[in-house]
């Protein structure tokens, strides 16, 4: 087929027509279908429903150090649960603080903790004429959330296939005092599934920031989320900045709510000492301390790093054909158009796609109409604002294998028929 840009008017009105017959009698069928966000499938979650009875008895409630989990103590989580969350970042658990049931609220409190007291002894953000932080585009939607509910002012940092654009980054960070911060979702990114290089890990070391209070959050969501065995590995940022001599630039999460339950999984922090220092001042304040049944929960369930991966390999069987559905659909029906992009990632829980300039709006109303959800277009920009109206996320993991190809199947003609109505209207 011809791409859609040398089509006459004449070919494509008859096109359009044709779509749009397709476009109503998939509007016939009642679809009700859901790719907004990535949420695990009731399959998966099913996989961790032994996690339940990882303790049954009184004294499974004691510690192999002898806490008692019951009781109040181990403000910063017990033993056994740092080493297992400290083996997922591939850091000591010595550098590990755990919290409570998942990694937004911990990001969310640092930056509320930077807000209202400042970093380690440096001026709170509140007494500040203005804070910015970098967000690498397209990105994680809630993480924009987070700094827009604090007012500070967010930057769009574009990403290639390596990560940020680390000219751009360096810029803002060296010149700029007011710069506090960057969010990074550094394997597997959200949405476009991007594995920083070690050329970018290393060079995020190596930035030597205008702001005595500025850090990397690095939001290592999906550390062992790979779909296939080749997926490329991460360079620990923790090491690279030990070597860099900046241990104190880095904030890195990690969680298993995409492992075991959503929501209800075990989250952790990992950092240099003077950093974790900072935040236990104000949680000991804030918490007598978090979850430690939950914390024993995990590690007697999981044992240790191997049983998570042997676990994630029960996801990785689920995910795969979901993901694939998509790539064979886009690559079926709209290879050689010239009116797309999209990403192919080995990990995560979204593919990124790119359509026509000034499109994406319309294609994800479309796609609603025609009984498939999408979340919303802009929301992988700050402030929702995509300034090219382009990018669409989509979450493959929630719907089963064959619901997926359905809603890609109408995904894929509505990205058509929007395209052409573009290219008459232009």
């Amino acid at each position: 087929m011809k791409k859609y840009k040398e089509l006459s008017r004449e070919e494509l009105e008859t096109l359009r027509s044709e779509l749009q017959k397709a476009f109503e009698d998939a509007k016939g069928k009642g679809l009700s279908l859901n790719m907004a966000r990535g949420k695990p499938s009731p399959l998966q979650l099913d996989i961790s429903g032994e996690l339940c009875d990882a303790l049954t008895s009184s004294s499974d409630f004691i510690t192999e150090s002898g806490i008692d989990i019951r009781n109040y103590g181990e403000l910063t989580g017990l033993p056994e649960a740092k080493k297992l969350m400290g083996d997922m970042m591939g850091v000591d658990a010595d550098k590990v603080i755990v919290f409570g049931n998942a990694s937004l609220p911990i990001m969310y409190d640092t930056v509320s903790r930077s807000y209202a007291f400042g970093v380690n002894g440096s001026t709170p953000w509140c007494k500040l004429d203005k804070v910015k932080f970098l967000c690498p585009v397209p990105g994680y939607d809630r993480h924009f959330a987070i700094t827009e509910q604090f007012g500070i002012e967010m930057i769009a940092v574009p990403m290639d296939d390596n990560g940020p654009d680390m000219d751009i980054v360096r810029k803002y960070v060296e010149s700029d005092d007011s710069v506090k911060g960057i969010w990074c979702v550094p394997r597997f990114s959200n949405p476009a599934g991007v594995v920083y290089s070690d050329d970018v890990v290393k060079a995020f070391a190596t930035l030597k920031p205008a702001a005595e209070d500025f850090r990397i959050y690095w939001d290592n969501a999906y550390a062992v989320h790979s779909l296939y065995d080749d997926a490329p590995k991460l360079l620990d940022i923790i090491g690279e900045c030990e070597k860099a001599g900046h241990p104190d630039m880095i904030f890195e999460f990690c969680s298993t709510s995409k492992i075991s339950f959503a929501g209800a999984g075990i989250a952790a922090m990992a950092s240099s000492a003077d950093n974790l220092a900072w935040v236990k001042k104000t949680m000991t304040i804030q918490t007598i301390g978090y979850d430690k049944v939950n914390q024993l929960r995990h590690v007697r369930y999981f044992k240790d790093i191997d049983g998570i991966r042997e676990h994630m390999k029960k996801h990785a069987e689920i995910l795969r054909p979901k993901f694939e559905a998509v790539y064979d659909e886009f690559e079926k029906e709209l290879s050689g158009l010239d009116i797309a992009t999209w990403t192919t990632p080995k990990g995560g829980y979204f593919i990124s796609f790119n359509a026509m300039e000034g499109t994406a709006k319309e294609i994800v109303a479309k796609c609603k109409e025609a009984g498939v959800t999408l979340t919303g277009a802009g929301a992988t920009y700050p402030y929702g604002k995509d300034p090219k109206d382009s990018n669409i996320r989509i979450a493959p993991s929630f719907p089963s294998a064959e619901d997926m190809k359905k809603a890609a199947e109408v995904f894929v003609l509505c990205v058509k028929l929007v395209t052409v109505e573009h290219l008459l209207g232009a």
